[in-house]
């Protein structure tokens, strides 16, 4: 692999160029490496102050009637975003989408209940459960490896 870095005083911002012959599994790890370098910042409101949620402390965002929330173990916040746009700011190594309504953080899992007719099981460190619905139970199933 070869880098090339130029110096340009008159950027007003960074821009990175891969020139490849073909999509390999090596350039999309750099794509994935470069888009997490900066996880953008995820606000959350409750109590009407603002507070910067950490990505890490999230368990889990739903969407509710026209409302999205973000579940930490400080409690529920009020995201002004919605889940498309969440999926973007969020680390996709650790962040994935179970439903329409619902993307969890993998890392707060316990456990996976494959043994539901169907669907998944979701049960999370805090000990709240959720539910995969049956559109995304194959991209779960690719990404535990089952």
């Amino acid at each position: 692999m070869d880098i090339e870095i130029k110096i340009d005083s008159s950027v007003k911002e960074t821009k990175i160029i891969l020139i490849t012959p073909k999509m390999t599994d090596e350039i999309n790890e750099i794509i994935n490496e470069l888009e997490n370098i900066s996880p953008k910042v995820i606000s959350g409101f409750k109590d009407k102050k603002t507070y910067i949620l950490n990505q890490d402390d999230i368990i889990n965002i739903y969407a509710n009637d026209k409302k999205v929330f973000a579940v930490t173990d400080d409690g529920e916040y009020i995201i002004r975003f919605r889940l498309y746009e969440l999926e973007k700011r969020l680390n996709k190594n650790k962040f994935v989408r179970i439903s329409n309504s619902e993307i969890i953080n993998l890392q707060k899992v316990k456990n996976f209940d494959l043994s539901f007719n169907g669907t998944i099981c979701v049960k999370f460190l805090n000990e709240n459960t959720t539910y995969v619905s049956r559109r995304y139970v194959s991209k779960i199933k690719e990404i535990l490896g089952v």
